[in-house]
């Protein structure tokens, strides 16, 4: 079937639908990686957005329920150069085709993804929408010119938990993450965990857990006070979509938890919303940062990293007050990666350590939360 992706700017692309019929509309962003596909499309963090991938053939080693990252796509839709209808890897349970029709996910093949790409570059990233069909361009041009901009957009709200659970749920597959993979660092004993979901990644609960964590899940909307009652050992605040500068609430609640001095350790959206919790503020990248090869510097050693990353906004470092210090720097762009504060037991980075997919090599910081807990 045919399938148009239109983009706000008036350019428009012809190519085969690969997933459910319809329209999907969002902003249009690209990932760079090579592999993770399945992770990339269950990222809560990918809500609202259609996604583009750089690697000229997905879906070559199908789909399987361990590597979902949520319990079904939570992106707006998907487009690809080459679709495989093939799942060639003795853990597949399906094809990527069949898993993106039955989560009624619309998706794009046979387009030049590197021209799209380039053009989000040069331009930065648009508004889009994908129709199949018999969908006129210039009619998905006019509905991509009336989809909601991305800066000032709460779409936690849309992502979060209904209520509060303890980690793993039934119908998840629990594990280590990276398949067995171990902590760098032995826990001492059990901490207790409250964590805040704005768009939670189950591989982040999975290396809390493998760390000596037991996780309580909470909806982003729940107050401070709620979590501080039940005398957590730390607050994790996770990953997530949307403009961190929407959420005044949950900004409001993680200022009360870091003058409390519980332990608090964020990752990518909760990293920029603790950023505005200790005063500093957000703004939105040109196209962002997405994929699993990107360097990133430890300001203290010198260190490189390779991280995956996913995110469309970041923290201004020369907002940030005296008492906070930057712990990491992106070594494409120099934009702020880590932070922490000098006298609180709080730090958060902007790209994701527990990778899933992506490299290890930042695992480390799950150690470094389980050893403030430890000195609380």
């Amino acid at each position: 079937m045919r399938a148009v992706l239109a983009l706000e700017d008036g350019t428009w692309f012809e190519g085969t639908a690969a997933g459910a019929e319809g329209i999907a509309a969002g902003e249009v962003v690209f990932n760079t990686g090579l592999t993770g596909y399945q992770e990339i499309l269950t990222d809560p963090s990918y809500a609202g957005q259609i996604v583009t991938m750089t690697c000229p053939e997905i879906g070559n080693y199908g789909v399987t329920p361990e590597d979902a990252e949520s319990r079904a796509p939570q992106v707006a839709g998907f487009v690809m150069r080459r679709e495989s209808l093939v799942a060639s890897n003795w853990r597949a349970a399906g094809t990527l085709r069949d898993y993106l029709v039955s989560a009624g996910t619309v998706a794009i093949s046979d387009i030049d993804t590197r021209a799209l790409t380039r053009r989000l570059r040069s331009a930065g990233v648009m508004r889009g929408v994908i129709g199949t069909g018999d969908a006129r361009p210039a009619d998905l041009v006019e509905q991509a010119r009336r989809v909601p901009l991305m800066a000032g957009s709460d779409l936690v709200s849309g992502v979060t938990c209904a209520a509060p659970f303890d980690w793993p749920v039934e119908g998840t597959a629990a594990g280590t993450g990276g398949y067995g993979r171990e902590p760098l660092r032995a826990p001492a004993r059990r901490y207790r965990v409250a964590a805040w979901d704005f768009g939670m990644k189950w591989n982040i609960l999975r290396r809390l857990a493998s760390y000596g964590c037991d996780i309580r899940v909470y909806p982003a909307s729940t107050p401070a006070a709620v979590l501080l009652s039940e005398r957590p050992s730390g607050v994790f605040l996770s990953n997530g979509p949307g403009d961190p500068a929407a959420l005044p609430s949950a900004v409001e609640n993680i200022r009360q938890v870091v003058a409390d001095g519980t332990p608090v350790f964020g990752i990518c959206l909760g990293h920029q919303l603790l950023g505005l919790a200790v005063g500093a503020r957000t703004f939105k990248l040109k196209f962002g940062h997405r994929g699993t090869n990107h360097p990133v510097q430890q300001v203290e050693t010198g260190r490189v990293e390779i991280t995956s990353q996913n995110h469309g906004f970041a923290v201004d470092p020369a907002t940030l007050p005296a008492d906070v210090v930057v712990t990491h720097v992106n070594l494409y762009d120099g934009t702020l990666e880590g932070f922490r504060h000098r006298t609180k037991p709080a730090f958060g980075v902007q790209y994701h350590p527990e990778a899933s997919p992506g490299p290890h090599d930042a695992d480390y910081l799950f150690g470094l939360f389980t050893e403030a807990m430890e000195r609380r």
